[in-house]
């Protein structure tokens, strides 16, 4: 059992219900609300430890409260469940665009829901899965431990995910990787994401970089790897 926070935005009353009781269910504490612009000031108020985020809302959509989450300094951590009926590979891409840590459409399992939501917070929490240490090279800091990432010096603000793609490369520099192996390592097996949501991903985290993203090198036809 856990008593971790989530912040629940869905504006259908039906699913609103369902998450909310899925996830009371199994343990956690619930903030629920319908409009993208009050889910944050609860974020700001609160402080969850995720959000579970239509992107089908009034007023605000679910995908610029995305964009606007991971743009703030204090909330940029915040992992980020999409849980809607866009299904469609460029809604999926668009969603991982804006930052999105997870996707799921609709209709969704329960359990499944809760599952997921329970291995986002288990990655968010274990910052050091492989039991290393700071990793350097040249202007580029990873500190696991800390979940935090410098460049010159300076801080960079990335999603989970973004983090988990950096470490991953990071830790065996020089090692080409497939898209699909990027996915297994940090999402878990039979996770349903294309090959080229990794590359929005991986486009997002260079962009984050600036002149380190030198580091992270496209190997055509197969993937990515680190190193100059």
């Amino acid at each position: 059992m856990t008593d971790e926070l989530i912040l629940v935005v869905e504006d259908e009353e039906d699913i609103q219900e369902l998450v909310e009781y899925t996830l009371l269910r199994a343990g956690y504490r619930v903030d629920v609300t319908d409009r993208g612009e009050e889910a944050l000031e609860l974020m700001r108020e609160n402080a969850p430890a995720l959000m579970v985020l239509d992107l089908m809302l009034p007023g605000l959509g679910g995908l610029e409260v995305c964009r606007r989450v991971k743009r703030d300094e204090r909330l940029s951590g915040l992992p980020v469940i999409i849980l809607t009926a866009r299904g469609e590979e460029e809604d999926i891409i668009a969603g991982f665009a804006a930052g999105a840590d997870d996707y799921i459409t609709k209709p969704f399992s329960p359990q499944v829901l809760a599952a997921r939501v329970a291995a986002m917070l288990r990655r968010t929490a274990d910052t050091r899965p492989n039991g290393e240490g700071v990793l350097e090279y040249d202007e580029l800091r990873i500190h696991p431990g800390r979940f935090e990432v410098r460049v010159a010096g300076a801080p960079v603000a990335l999603t989970h995910t973004e983090f988990r793609i950096l470490q991953y490369l990071a830790s065996r520099p020089g090692w080409v990787f497939s898209r699909m192996q990027i996915v297994r390592a940090v999402h878990g097996e039979d996770y349903p994401v294309t090959g080229r949501s990794i590359d929005v991903q991986v486009a997002s985290l260079r962009k984050k970089l600036g002149e380190a993203s030198r580091l992270i090198a496209t190997v055509r036809g197969v993937g990515y790897k680190f190193g100059d």
